[in-house]
């Protein structure tokens, strides 16, 4: 059974190479929708035996698809930019010197500005650039892999 993801088709490129690229870091199996679909079923067929366990969980009880995918987009990315260590060893997770996370802050001191006019200081917000230059270094693989399946095909 095929479920409509309502999306666009820019936003479909972007998840199916989202998808593309968690397969190349051994993160899915399936990188098609019939594969997301599946992961979804299985996904609420667990939280369906949870609820009836009266285990205690948080979130939602039943994922909608396009509610699903969205999960599932969101934890791919979270994943990358919080990466485990099976990430990283895949050689596509990058790490930033010091240098390039310093550059970063001092170009965008307007994103760790406060309400009356000081700023955090670097030390204060090292992690956060980090993880910031990370999510750039995600979506720049996702096209990489996009370009490469698209010249594949």
């Amino acid at each position: 059974m095929q479920q409509n993801y309502c999306i666009k088709a820019d936003g479909l490129r972007k998840a199916q190479g989202a998808f593309l690229l968690a397969k190349k870091m051994g993160l899915l199996e399936n990188p098609s929708m019939e594969g997301l679909e599946a992961r979804r079923q299985k996904h609420n067929e667990m939280l369906k035996m949870m609820e009836q366990e009266n285990k205690i969980f948080y979130g939602p009880r039943y994922f909608s698809a396009p509610a699903y995918l969205q999960y599932e987009l969101t934890r791919l990315k979270l994943d990358f930019v919080q990466p485990s260590e099976a990430v990283r060893n895949t050689g596509l997770c990058p790490e930033f010197t010091e240098q390039e996370k310093k550059t970063f802050y001092e170009q965008n001191m307007d994103l760790f500005g406060r309400y009356f006019g000081d700023f955090f200081t670097y030390e204060e917000v090292a992690q956060i650039i980090e993880k910031r230059l990370r999510e750039d270094a995600y979506d720049k693989l996702i096209e990489d892999v996009l370009r490469e399946f698209e010249d594949g095909k």
